[in-house]
């Protein structure tokens, strides 16, 4: 499912135009954004937060090279899905192994 395609379904489903769904879509990521870009945690209740993971500093390999690189420590954005959207996903999905 596609940005279009969410702004397409919540356009049908409230009843408003597709341009006025899509700027407030967008309004939201970008705030999400900005929010995590400042060091805050966004939480939705239901849903899941949109949290900020540090990844430890840790050693690497250059194989074209051969040579061992360090990575520095980073943040990262990640999302963690609430308990009943994951049991949600559980329960309505059927599992598919490719």
């Amino acid at each position: 499912m596609t940005k279009a395609d969410i702004v397409a379904k919540i356009s049908e489903r409230i009843g408003l135009e597709k341009g006025d769904v899509q700027a407030t879509v967008e309004t939201f990521m970008e705030e999400v954004k900005e929010a995590l870009e400042s060091g805050e945690n966004v939480y939705l209740r239901g849903f899941g937060s949109f949290i900020i993971k540090t990844r430890a500093e840790k050693t690497g390999r250059n194989i074209s090279k051969n040579t061992t690189i360090k990575i520095p420590a980073h943040n990262i954005p990640a999302f963690k899905p609430a308990k009943v959207f994951v049991e949600g996903v559980k329960s309505k999905t059927e599992v598919t192994i490719k």
